[in-house]
């Protein structure tokens, strides 16, 4: 009863706009006790799955169901950890599964489109995505996944004509975060805040989502309040991703950014290592290395920029655009990031791969080409503070 009379509360506090600020601190905790507990409870039957389907494929070399179900599993798990074993594991599972058998084997094709997402193989993972959707049209959950991947790459009037098509299911939990990131990228930053604020508080009356995903859309609401300069909303969503999941690296490395942003030097260092002790995420480490160059150590910021370099080595996938932007901010290597950024753009070419663009044309001198490029960056009324505030800087 407890947590339906906090989910009404917090429907209300969003329909009215006060957000989640308006809860008692008393019912927060108690709420997030219980989803903490139901995390261990999930992390326990994750590993007892994966050895129960691990079992169930070894004893039948022709079972396309289990491989597809097992390797969903792997991507779950890395998820959580960021373990890219775990992403290699699902993809060789996805295509085992659909060289056995692919009629009426969707659940492949998606495990498949999505863990070559989850690796930053866009061109890959968009292939497999059509395919799916041209199988078996009118499918929400898939036709939103394509619809995201359309965004990454840059595909903007395709992505348009997709979440178009999905308005109708803008509150289904698969599609709504989405529609968001869609939204901001038009510029629409008030209807994409209603939208993640909705879905948190829809997937609060879900006891049937696992608390990884609860926890994903508190990390959501935060980061986007994070990157709006919103600070403390940013700091009460994440903080209650934490108490779901105290090892999430990517609330972790969320909370290292805020400490950052506020000039909490030890907060973002505590937060950061916190973090990268789970998953080396090359950005987190950026963020270390400001922090401690923040603090006049300047052996240790060396210490962490030289290990953002080796994570961003070990990582598959397109060239690390956390990597390139700590590079220009720091004015180096700015002719190698120019031509990495220029190469990522021939297959990518959204708001983000051109507003890099700019920002390396900018450093390397060529401010009449940066303005050219911001102008591509900004052309869909992207309100995000990273691009107009380079799009400012190469103004004057």
């Amino acid at each position: 009863m407890r947590r339906y009379i906090y989910v009404a509360c917090v429907v209300s506090a969003v329909a009215g706009g006060a957000g989640f600020l308006a809860l008692s601190a008393r019912r927060d905790t108690l709420i997030a006790s219980e989803i903490a507990a139901r995390a261990a409870r999930d992390a326990r039957v994750l590993e007892q799955d994966l050895t129960f389907y691990a079992r169930r494929v070894e004893g039948d070399p022709l079972g396309a169901a289990d491989r597809a179900r097992l390797g969903s599993l792997y991507l779950k798990r890395g998820r959580v950890t960021g373990d890219y074993a775990d992403y290699r594991r699902a993809e060789t599972l996805a295509r085992r599964s659909l060289a056995l058998r692919v009629a009426h084997n969707d659940a492949a094709y998606t495990l498949l489109a999505s863990v070559l997402l989850s690796q930053h193989r866009f061109a890959a993972a968009l292939h497999v995505a059509r395919r799916l959707d041209a199988r078996n049209p009118g499918v929400a959950s898939q036709r939103a996944l394509l619809a995201e991947i359309e965004l990454e790459v840059g595909n903007y009037d395709r992505a348009r004509v997709l979440f178009d098509s999905l308005w109708p299911a803008r509150h289904d939990l698969a599609v709504a975060p989405r529609l968001a990131r869609w939204a901001e990228i038009r510029g629409d930053t008030a209807f994409a805040r209603r939208l993640l604020d909705a879905a948190l508080a829809t997937a609060l009356t879900r006891r049937d989502l696992p608390a990884e995903q609860l926890g994903w859309f508190y990390l959501r609401v935060g980061d986007f309040a994070l990157r709006y300069g919103r600070f403390e909303p940013a700091a009460y969503a994440l903080r209650q991703g934490l108490a779901v999941n105290p090892s999430d690296y990517r609330v972790l490395a969320a909370l290292a950014r805020l400490g950052a942003a506020r000039q909490q030097w030890r907060d973002a260092i505590t937060y950061g290592d916190r973090a990268i002790a789970v998953s080396p995420d090359p950005a987190t480490f950026g963020v270390i290395s400001d922090a401690y160059a923040a603090l006049g150590d300047t052996t240790r910021a060396a210490e962490y920029s030289h290990a953002m370099e080796i994570a961003v080595r070990g990582q598959p996938g397109q060239w690390h655009r956390a990597w390139s932007l700590f590079l220009l901010d720091h004015g180096r290597r700015v002719p190698e990031v120019l031509a990495r950024v220029s190469d990522d753009l021939k297959t990518r070419r959204d708001v983000y791969g051109y507003d890099l663009l700019a920002w390396a044309l900018h450093k390397a001198g060529r401010d009449p080409d940066a303005r050219a490029a911001m102008q591509r960056a900004l052309a869909w009324g992207t309100q995000d503070p990273q691009l107009l505030r380079h799009a400012a800087e190469i103004g004057r």
